[in-house]
């Protein structure tokens, strides 16, 4: 990733769910495809993350807000070191499912 203002905003895009909403008015001045990826992926953890909330009582809601929080510290990862590789299969939907955000 040579461009260091998509990497900027789409590390942005992994800081709660306002950095997510900065992120995505920011990219809607110079559309940034780099950026636009990893708005997409966080924008997918982000309804993974509230299925969590909604099932926490439970050992499944357990398990899938620490699996959520593993899959966002690897994705921020990614995001500061300027790659496009997300969670497997998951990202992947995830750019096919939220198109409406670019």
């Amino acid at each position: 990733m040579n461009n260091p203002s998509a990497k900027t905003k789409a590390i942005i895009a992994y800081i709660t769910f306002i950095g997510l909403l900065i992120a995505i008015s920011m990219n809607q001045e110079k559309k940034e495809e780099y950026t636009l990826w990893h708005i997409k992926n966080m924008f997918g953890l982000l309804i993974i993350l509230f299925i969590a909330v909604a099932l926490q009582n439970s050992f499944i809601g357990f398990y899938i807000y620490w699996t959520c929080a593993i899959f966002w510290l690897f994705s921020l990862i990614m995001a500061i070191v300027g790659r496009k590789k997300g969670i497997p299969f998951f990202s992947e939907k995830f750019q096919q499912w939220f198109t409406f955000l670019g």
